[in-house]
């Protein structure tokens, strides 16, 4: 017997997800609104599109999103595949060239067999069986039909960082290096105390764009606004994305002061991403404010900064481990909008629903990956969550069961959840052969 699916969305979830179901045997219906609309986010017709080159972030397996990925590599993970296929030099991050990536992405998708792709915007929830993994930044009939449907939603901001032209660079002030001599995979801009401190005093007063829809918007952490991290005090910075340890330039003599770092962003190198700069400055504003950055003086700007509204719904109690709503068999949500957060979660929560409806529809057991591997731990978050500010969240080690006499040393105790998890994820994978 045929079964059939309906997957809304082509982002990182959706586009996993269809690949899971169609590699177990399931026609895949794949609904994309591209290219007759496109979110504010996004700015390619291609599937699963990033916003910047290192949003998959840490590839080491002492991190959680590092553990995740290694995760979903060894089950066949689609977004998986085309990242390491475009990775481009990073440190220990795993950054691609992200038009290479989309494109790697939507090409396998088309030449499955088992999928077809509908360019349609949907304007209702479809009947299961089915996954919606529309974003964050769902909106119109959809959004209203998915607020009635769970009865109410939740909203925070998210920002991204410009994307500078290599060849507009300063590369007179502007050192090649990564943090602690691994690799030299970055650009840096030193900064003086004085140089450090007029940066920050301008970035303070400069001018924000206006949001159009909430007067005082929840900003989730991890994408916090360079300039609502300046104004926590004069030091933060410093301290945070600017922070100069492990950084040496052997031009000078003296340490900087605070370092801003440039991520390479296309496998070309004539883009950089500036690192930790998530923004809502006007554009104007951006070239004059990140123009006192030493190098950047004359930078040319592929992509300002930009910040935007997502939206997650209340899942905990609503969705259940596997993302399938509890009262609606056959039915799932994945993404962003589950309240994960990170291209890498999106991707692993498509990953699991993918894998789970087709065992629905094929009558086999449902697969619980459990609290001690990293896509089960964010499953189990994101569905059993026990508190009353449900907020989106990273995959972390916090969030995965502990280990019994666990080492004191962190990178240690690491280890050793990283190793159980991976044992753990390889005998599911045998059950399921």
């Amino acid at each position: 017997m045929t079964h059939k699916a309906k997957v809304i969305g082509a982002g990182l979830a959706g586009s996993e997800a269809a690949w899971q179901l169609a590699n177990r045997g399931i026609d895949v219906e794949l609904y994309e609104m591209k290219p007759l609309r496109r979110s504010p986010a996004h700015h390619r017709d291609s599937f699963a599109e990033l916003v910047c080159s290192n949003s998959l972030r840490s590839d080491r397996l002492q991190n959680g999103a590092g553990l995740m990925k290694e995760e979903m590599r060894r089950l066949g993970s689609l977004i998986m595949e085309c990242a390491d296929a475009c990775r481009v030099p990073a440190g220990g991050a795993l950054a691609v060239d992200r038009e290479g990536f989309t494109e790697t992405v939507t090409d396998r998708i088309k030449s499955h067999p088992n999928i077809t792709v509908i360019h349609e915007e949907m304007d209702s929830i479809p009947e299961s069986p089915a996954i919606v993994a529309t974003g964050p930044l769902t909106d119109g009939a959809l959004y209203n039909a998915i607020e009635e449907f769970f009865g109410v939603s939740l909203h925070f901001y998210d920002a991204a960082a410009p994307v500078v032209r290599a060849d507009s660079l300063n590369m007179d002030k502007v050192f090649r290096a990564s943090r602690y001599e691994r690799g030299s995979d970055y650009l840096n801009c030193p900064m003086t105390r004085d140089e450090y401190f007029t940066f920050v005093h301008e970035l303070i007063k400069a001018e924000t764009a206006p949001l159009k829809e909430f007067e005082t918007p929840r900003v989730f952490e991890g994408c916090m606004p360079v300039e609502v991290m300046a104004k926590r005090g004069d030091m933060t910075l410093a301290f945070g994305p600017l922070k100069p340890v492990g950084l040496r330039d052997e031009r000078m003599e003296v340490k900087p002061f605070a370092v801003v770092q440039l991520r390479q962003d296309d496998a070309e190198g004539t883009l950089y991403n500036i690192v930790g700069f998530q923004t809502n400055l006007k554009f104007q504003e951006q070239r004059r404010v990140f123009g006192l950055i030493p190098g950047l003086e004359n930078a040319e700007y592929a992509r300002y900064g930009v910040m935007h509204r997502n939206t997650f719904i209340n899942s905990p109690g609503r969705l259940d481990w596997r993302y399938s709503v509890k009262d609606t068999p056959g039915l799932y949500f994945a993404g962003q909008m589950t309240g994960v957060e990170g291209y890498v979660e999106s991707a692993g929560s498509g990953l699991v629903a993918g894998i789970n409806l087709a065992h629905e529809l094929q009558g086999k057991p449902p697969v619980d990956f459990g609290r001690q591997t990293a896509l089960g731990a964010m499953a189990h978050y994101v569905s059993e969550y026990c508190g009353s500010d449900f907020q989106p969240m990273n995959i972390n080690f916090g969030i995965m069961d502990g280990i019994e006499n666990a080492p004191r040393k962190k990178e240690e105790r690491y280890t050793l959840i990283a190793e159980r998890a991976l044992s753990q994820i390889d005998g599911i994978i045998s059950n399921m052969l």
